[in-house]
C-alpha cells in the first residue's frame, strides 16, 4: 500500500502521460476561468506601452531645478504629447501620455503658478508616472502551458492585447454510484452530488450516469460502456473487500489497476485504474472519506497540482490515532487561530473521545461542515501548532 502522496503523484504522471492528447479550443477571456492553457503566452508589447501622467498636475524633468517655464498646451489621455526644452514643464492630466523629456509629475495640490512659472514641493524622477513597461517587459513569460486560469487572470491578458487563449477540452467525467441499496433508493446517493461539484471546480464537466447494483457482470458492463464515452469514470462504493465489492476486481477485466488503497484515513480504499479509453477512479462509498481521498488523490489529474497551501493554528484539544503508518485528515474548525476537530467529544459532532475515529467520522457528512483538514501521522496535543489546509484549496 502507498502513501496518498505517492498516488498523488502517479496520478498526476498519468495525467501527463494520457492528457497530451486533448484536443486545444480558444475561448474569450470572459470565459477563461478553470481552463488549462495550451500553450505559454508571452507579453507581446511592453505594458504600459508609453510612460503617463498618474495624477493631475505638470509634467517635466525632475533632474532640473523651480520654476519652470510653462509651455503653452495642455496633455489629455488621447494626446500626443509636445517636447519640452530644459526648465519647461506642461499641464497634464491623469492617464495622459508623458513627454519624452519628462520624468515626473507635480501634483496640482503642491503646485504654484504665477507668471507662466512653476514652483512647487521637491520632486524626484519616477513621481506620479506609471512608466513604460514597469507592469510587464515586452517578451516577458507571464504564463505557462498547463496552466489553470482564473477570472483575475483576464485583467493581466486584456491589459496585454489578448482577446482570447488557447486552452485544453475540458475534461469529461461520468459519475456512476454502485450498491443495490443505493440503487433501489433504500440509501441516498451522497456522493455523486459532491464529486459532480469537485469535477466541475476542478474546471471539467461531469455527468451523472445513474446506479448500478451489485452484480459483478453489471458493474464491469456500466464502467465499460462508461469509460467509451468519457475521459474519466468516478465510481462509488464497491471498493473495499467485501462480498459485493464488485468495482475493482471489474477494473482489473477492463484494463490496469495501478493502485488500490492509500495510506489515507479516511479515504484509504480508493482505487485508480488506466482503461484503454479512460481512467478510472473508484471512491469509496463513505462521503466524508470520499471527499478526502478524492480531493486529496484524484485533484492531480483534474488540476495537475499536489501542493496543498496552509494556515497556520494552534490546536484546541488532544487528538490520538489508533493505527500508525497513515496519514489522518483531521476535520477541524478555525476560530481566532485555534484549529477545533470536528468529531471530537468538545466540537458540536461529538463522535470520538480523545481518539480520532476515521470510520464513524467517515460516515457523518456533518464533519463537511469543518474548515479545512490538519493531515498528520502522528498524535495532536492541545496548544500544539499545526497546518491547516483550508478545504477551499482542493476544491479549486
Amino acid at each position: 500500500m502507498r502513501s496518498w502522496r505517492d498516488g498523488a503523484e502517479t496520478v498526476r504522471d498519468l495525467r501527463a502521460r494520457r492528457l497530451e492528447r486533448r484536443n486545444v479550443e480558444t475561448v474569450p477571456l470572459d470565459r477563461i476561468a478553470g481552463r488549462e492553457l495550451a500553450e505559454p503566452v508571452d507579453a507581446p508589447t511592453a505594458v504600459p506601452a508609453r510612460s503617463h501622467a498618474t495624477m493631475d498636475g505638470y509634467a517635466f524633468d525632475a533632474a532640473g531645478e523651480y520654476p519652470y517655464d510653462l509651455v503653452d498646451a495642455e496633455v489629455y489621455p488621447d494626446d500626443e504629447p509636445p517636447s519640452l526644452a530644459a526648465g519647461e514643464a506642461v499641464r497634464i492630466f491623469t492617464g495622459a501620455p508623458v513627454p519624452p523629456d519628462a520624468n515626473a509629475v507635480l501634483k496640482q495640490e503642491e503646485a504654484t503658478v504665477e507668471d507662466g512659472r512653476l514652483t512647487g514641493t521637491p520632486t524626484d524622477p519616477g513621481t506620479y508616472v506609471y512608466e513604460r513597461g514597469s507592469n510587464v517587459a515586452e517578451g516577458e513569460r507571464l504564463f505557462d502551458a498547463g496552466e489553470r486560469l482564473g477570472p483575475k487572470d483576464a485583467l493581466l491578458l486584456g491589459d496585454l492585447g489578448i482577446d482570447e487563449v488557447a486552452v485544453r477540452e475540458r475534461l469529461s467525467a461520468g459519475l456512476l454510484a454502485t450498491g443495490t441499496e443505493i440503487h433501489e433508493g433504500k440509501h441516498r446517493d451522497l456522493d455523486s452530488p459532491m464529486l459532480a461539484g469537485l469535477v466541475r471546480s476542478w474546471g471539467h464537466e461531469a455527468t451523472y450516469e445513474g446506479t448500478v447494483p451489485d452484480d459483478y457482470e453489471r458493474v464491469r458492463d456500466r464502467i465499460a460502456a462508461l469509460a467509451a464515452d468519457h475521459d474519466v469514470v468516478l465510481t462509488t462504493g464497491g471498493t473495499s473487500v467485501g462480498k459485493a465489492d464488485y468495482v475493482v476486481r471489474a477494473l482489473r477485466e477492463l484494463g490496469d489497476v495501478l493502485f488500490h488503497r492509500v495510506r489515507l484515513r479516511p479515504g484509504k480504499p480508493i482505487a485508480v485504474a488506466e482503461l484503454p479509453d479512460a481512467v478510472v477512479f473508484a471512491i469509496p462509498g463513505k462521503p466524508v472519506g470520499a471527499h478526502a481521498v478524492t480531493s486529496l488523490v484524484a485533484r492531480p489529474y483534474f488540476t495537475g497540482r499536489v501542493d496543498l497551501p496552509t494556515v497556520d493554528a494552534t490546536m484546541a484539544c488532544d487528538v490520538g490515532i489508533s493505527v500508525p503508518g497513515f496519514a489522518y485528515a483531521v476535520p477541524v474548525t478555525l476560530a481566532d487561530g485555534t484549529a477545533t476537530p470536528l468529531g471530537h467529544a468538545e466540537s458540536p459532532l461529538a463522535v470520538y473521545d480523545d481518539e480520532f475515529d476515521p470510520s464513524v467520522l467517515s460516515s457523518s457528512t456533518r464533519a463537511s461542515r469543518a474548515d479545512g483538514f490538519v493531515l498528520t501521522e502522528d498524535a495532536l496535543a492541545a496548544d500544539e501548532p499545526v497546518d491547516v489546509v483550508p478545504y477551499p484549496v482542493v476544491e479549486r
